[in-house]
């Protein structure tokens, strides 16, 4: 059975991603679809990931260029800066390393686009994941769609 994370191609590989994010945030966690789906989520609008095992899709990522003064303004964007968001692994498919593969391929991604900097807004309780990898929290908790998050940064 073959195991990967890559880059998504195709509108049918974008839709596949989008399912795994509604399973994981809209049904799980009861975010209101209408801040889950949002302008990035087109294919030129931001470099999306989709997690595979065979033929099923357990995950999803989405990595994104954003300004080094603002949260996702995309009007002064910089190529030193990018967001990683919409991270989601679906629940029972967790703990078999597929967030840490996600992780490897978007990071990996934004070393070779040049990034800098990476970005995301981690939710609480998965904030010792990201600290892990080597990411810093800064600044203090902030609710983002009803969920407790606190930012967080590391050098690419």
């Amino acid at each position: 059975m073959t195991r990967s994370v890559r880059r998504v191609e195709t509108e049918a590989e974008l839709e596949d991603a989008l399912a795994v994010r509604r399973a994981v945030f809209v049904d799980e966690q009861d975010v209101p679809p209408a801040l889950e789906v949002d302008a990035y989520d087109d294919l030129g609008a931001a470099t999306h990931f989709l997690a595979v095992d065979g033929d099923t899709a357990v995950g999803a990522a989405r990595l994104r260029p954003v300004d080094a003064g603002t949260d996702g303004a995309d009007d002064h964007a910089t190529p030193a800066r990018a967001k990683i968001e919409r991270v989601a692994v679906l629940a029972d498919r967790r703990d078999e390393g597929w967030g840490a593969r996600l992780m490897d391929a978007v990071e990996a991604e934004a070393r070779r686009a040049g990034f800098e900097t990476l970005v995301l807004h981690a939710q609480t309780p998965v904030e010792g994941f990201y600290a892990d990898r080597g990411y810093r929290s800064v600044g203090e908790e902030f609710e983002e769609a009803g969920i407790p998050h606190v930012e967080m940064v590391r050098n690419c």
